[in-house]
């Protein structure tokens, strides 16, 4: 921790207690699951296009890492397009049951080994097949379509798919990660945990609302 801006140990008591923000974000989220009605690890994630103009969309974050905040989707999709253009990325949780947010930035690395292979073999038969059938991104005719491929894609590969090539992960390895608690009167509590590089060490500060 950065001892030069005066925030001690003692000011981050509560949600906010801990010498490791991956820690605190996994601890964040596992207080999420059991208050958040559906889908507590959706994540809106930031992207820039090849014009520099910003793109966000929902992921499901699916696993918090030492090396990485883990998402899956298409590599051909418009984000995996953005992001091998840009490998950097920006992500927000938002948990309105726990009155909390999380923000995360950072650079951004695809995720195609065994690690992906797992997350694939994991998912259902149908979200499997979905993946190869699924040109994510790009314009459909018709939802009649989409469905023909789904099922041409289930005679193919039958029940036991193999992870596309063209489908994996995504790993954020977070330089910056903020966490926000509502606070009476508009006077939230932020604390900002900032580091130089992925594997380096954390410094924090805590900032106005």
């Amino acid at each position: 921790m950065d001892g030069s801006t005066g925030t001690a140990e003692a000011d981050r008591a509560g949600p906010f207690a801990g010498d490791d923000p991956i820690s605190i974000l996994r601890r964040w989220l596992a207080e999420a699951e059991r208050t958040e009605p559906s889908d507590a690890n959706a994540m809106t994630l930031a992207t820039v296009d090849p014009d520099g103009a910003p793109n966000a969309r929902i992921v499901l974050l699916k696993e918090i890492a030492e090396d990485g905040l883990f998402f899956y989707t298409n590599y051909e999709s418009d984000k995996g397009r953005e992001l091998a253009a840009c490998p950097r990325a920006a992500g927000v949780l938002h948990w309105k049951s726990l009155r909390r947010q999380v923000r995360v930035r950072g650079p951004v690395a695809r995720e195609e080994g065994p690690r992906a292979d797992a997350y694939y073999t994991s998912r259902g038969l149908g979200s499997r097949i979905g993946a190869w059938a699924s040109c994510q991104s790009r314009p459909l005719r018709s939802r009649a379509d989409l469905e023909a491929q789904v099922a041409a894609e289930m005679q193919r590969h039958g029940d036991a798919p193999e992870r596309p090539r063209f489908w994996g992960g995504y790993g954020i390895a977070p330089l910056t990660v903020e966490f926000w608690a509502d606070g009476a009167d508009r006077l939230h509590d932020r604390f900002r945990w900032n580091r130089s590089s992925p594997g380096g060490s954390w410094s924090v500060i805590r900032l106005n609302p």
